[in-house]
């Protein structure tokens, strides 16, 4: 009926629908209404064959002697239960409907619109801000910021541009969802990496025995030189001058006597 309402309006003969063809006494009435009577009923009959056109058969044997008003009223009996239905399913379905685990937003989306334009074809009228806010609900929690940051920005949106901004917004949840699976990868990469590496054990000098006090300016050990059984070709593991050894060092028999070193002993220890 809306396709024939839209022809019947464009044609200015939509009343034909709305009025019902009264029959008059030709005899009685007046030139006016006699006039009136014949533009009514010219219009109801391109009207009816309009409608005729547009059914099958067996609607066309139903209608076949009707007017215009009879048969629009009659299809309103036949077929306004079902309609009456079929907007109650979907307009349950609308507002119920969640984005499911794994559906794309796309999908998603052309779900609902196809809600909408089910709709208008049962010439349900409802404002474009009730649909945003029903797709907005559907959406899964992922989206909470979306939701939140549409209400607080006070530009007016379409549908279609909600659309174009959930894409985006798809599109960003994939991007953060690949870097944050990126950033956990990388600490277990470097688990795995180092698991079953032993640990080094610290440098340890292979020179056998004891270090010998006294170090030169340079950092030399004195327990570096080899020591020589010629006192003239030993060198002093205190002053490092040649020809003496340590224990007759003048500086270092010296230095005990002004009490700035304590002697040492070498050798075993007496019993």
């Amino acid at each position: 009926m809306r396709y024939i309402r839209m022809i019947t309006r464009y044609e200015d003969k939509e009343y034909v629908l709305d009025e019902k063809l009264e029959r008059i006494n030709p005899e009685e009435a007046t030139p006016e209404e006699m006039a009136a009577f014949e533009a009514h009923e010219r219009d109801a009959t391109k009207v009816h064959c309009i409608m005729l056109a547009t059914m099958n058969l067996e609607l066309q044997k139903s209608y076949e002697d009707m007017y215009p008003y009879e048969m629009h009223q009659d299809l309103l009996d036949r077929y306004h239960q079902s309609a009456r239905q079929e907007r109650y399913e979907i307009i349950t379905n609308m507002i119920t409907a969640k984005m499911g685990s794994g559906e794309s937003l796309t999908a998603h989306l052309q779900r609902m619109q196809r809600y909408v334009d089910r709709l208008l074809k049962l010439n349900v009228k409802f404002d474009e801000d009730l649909v945003i806010d029903i797709i907005l609900h559907s959406l899964p929690s992922c989206y909470s910021q979306f939701r939140m940051t549409y209400h607080m920005n006070k530009e007016e949106v379409t549908l279609s541009k909600l659309q174009g901004l959930l894409r985006t917004a798809e599109s960003n949840l994939k991007d953060k969802s690949v870097a944050s699976s990126s950033t956990v990868a990388a600490p277990v990469l470097a688990i795995g990496q180092g698991k079953g590496k032993k640990r080094k054990a610290p440098y340890k000098s292979h020179h056998k025995g004891k270090t010998q006090d006294g170090s030169s300016s340079s950092g030399t050990k004195a327990g570096s030189v080899k020591p020589s059984s010629d006192p003239k070709e030993a060198e002093c593991f205190y002053c490092h001058q040649k020809g003496h050894w340590k224990r007759s060092c003048p500086k270092y028999l010296q230095d005990i006597k002004d009490g700035k070193i304590k002697p040492t002993f070498a050798g075993p220890k007496k019993k």
